[in-house]
């Protein structure tokens, strides 16, 4: 088993004047990423979630296109030493897909190999659990080495969006690049 805490820090776009600060002090975003075999759970926790827009939970949740319009937490696969990777956007309220690149940002088209992508979420006060067990069985090999990027878009009552990584490597945040998939699992 292997597993790793995780931070994600909000981007900050370069020359801003709070290059240094979070711009939203009171949310943080921190979970833990676990292979067991060839299991995958990541939980994301939402902390200081006041002013965050929270989709309501659905009552059946579907496979969904531009789930990154509103709060949404994504995460990135790719194997070690290869340029494919998948994209996993999972939203509060219980939607979620996958997508598969060739390349960076090449070859974008709908992961078939998950028929429904379950996960559980639970929301209290000012704070949200987001739970997913994947079963990897269906796109990677138990002895191929993982490389893992974990985002998260948050919009905001405000109607702002910030983004949240475990890096931000350029001008814009850009989740797809290749050196953002920081954990080795």
């Amino acid at each position: 088993m292997s597993e790793q805490r995780f931070f994600l820090q909000p981007f900050r776009p370069p020359g801003s004047q709070q290059a240094t600060a979070n711009p939203r002090p009171n949310l943080k975003i921190t979970g833990n990423i676990a292979r067991r075999s060839n299991t995958l759970t990541v939980c994301y926790e939402l902390l200081g979630s006041v002013g965050v827009v929270i989709p309501t939970l659905a009552d059946t949740p579907t496979r969904k296109n531009e789930l990154w319009k509103e709060t949404c937490f994504e995460f990135f696969l790719g194997v070690e030493n290869f340029p494919g990777y998948w994209e996993f956007n999972l939203s509060p309220a219980g939607h979620w897909n996958v997508y598969r690149f060739a390349a960076y940002r090449q070859g974008m088209q709908a992961e078939t190999a998950f028929p429904s992508l379950p996960f559980s979420v639970q929301t209290q006060l000012e704070s949200l659990q987001l739970v997913l067990d994947l079963d990897l069985d269906k796109i990677v090999q138990t002895e191929q080495a993982l490389r893992i990027g974990i985002s998260a878009v948050i919009k905001h009552k405000d109607d702002e969006v910030t983004y949240w990584a475990l890096t931000h490597l350029g001008p814009q945040a850009d989740f797809h690049q290749q050196d953002s998939l920081i954990i080795a699992l």
